[in-house]
């Protein structure tokens, strides 16, 4: 049955993640070879282009192999099934969603300004560069779930910064402007948020938070976004296998 792709990810991603639940679902075991890729586009109704991308995010998760001149075969990685693993590389958009909260989100600031010194390094960011310093809370029944600050380079994202609509995925903003994270390198860490921030915002039931600090890069390993984002502790878990 062809299975064609809907869905607000990327479809490297989506695919990635169709492909293995179908090595799940269609009971495949470690050493079984994955389907040919001329299945898989026509199962998918996808570019080649675009399946090879979401092999390579398979072979990245250990989940299969490649042997060269015999195919791609599952791994012994699969048969662990990880709920939600840390290591997904995805919009905090798209993460909430999969939790299964249909967010709003709220623009508190938007500003253009000189990094501090630490911004400046983690973005690598020459003297007198100027960054976008975007502050959002998400809210889920007007609950706030994750509050996030992220720092974009200026020069990314040309016009003005009130002719451009804040309140939809970062991720996908720079996507259209030819700009797409494809990875990120990040620290976690059990935090409040800090008392600044929750008077500010009036967040005093906020609770203990996850705290994911990441620098993401496009294709070509140049950072375009540094983010700080507060996950609420009491409705987010993640999970990780260990090897």
């Amino acid at each position: 049955m062809d299975e064609p792709l809907r869905d607000a990810r990327t479809l490297a991603v989506q695919l990635r993640d169709r492909m293995a639940d179908l090595i799940r679902t269609e009971g495949l075991k470690p050493g079984d070879r994955l389907p040919t890729e001329s299945q898989l586009t026509q199962r998918f109704r996808i570019s080649r282009p675009a399946l090879r991308e979401a092999l390579k995010l398979l072979e990245q998760d250990g989940i299969i192999s490649v042997t060269h001149g015999l195919g791609r075969f599952v791994t012994a990685n699969s048969a662990v099934q990880v709920d939600r693993p840390i290591t997904v590389f995805e919009s905090v958009t798209d993460m909430s969603r999969h939790y299964g909260y249909n967010t709003v989100n709220k623009v508190l600031s938007i500003a253009e300004e000189t990094p501090d010194p630490l911004i400046q390094q983690r973005l690598r960011l020459a003297d007198g560069e100027r960054v976008i310093r975007l502050e959002r809370l998400r809210l889920h029944n007007d609950l706030p779930l994750i509050y996030s600050l992220d720092y974009v380079p200026r020069s990314l994202l040309p016009g003005r910064l009130f002719d451009i609509e804040w309140s939809g995925s970062l991720l996908a903003l720079l996507e259209k402007h030819r700009h797409q994270p494809r990875m990120s390198a990040a620290s976690v860490a059990a935090v409040t948020l800090p008392e600044e921030i929750v008077q500010r915002n009036d967040l005093r039931d906020f609770g203990p938070a996850l705290l994911i600090t990441e620098t993401c890069f496009d294709g070509t390993g140049a950072p375009v976004v540094h983010a700080a984002v507060y996950h609420r502790g009491s409705h987010f878990t993640f999970s990780f296998a260990r090897k």
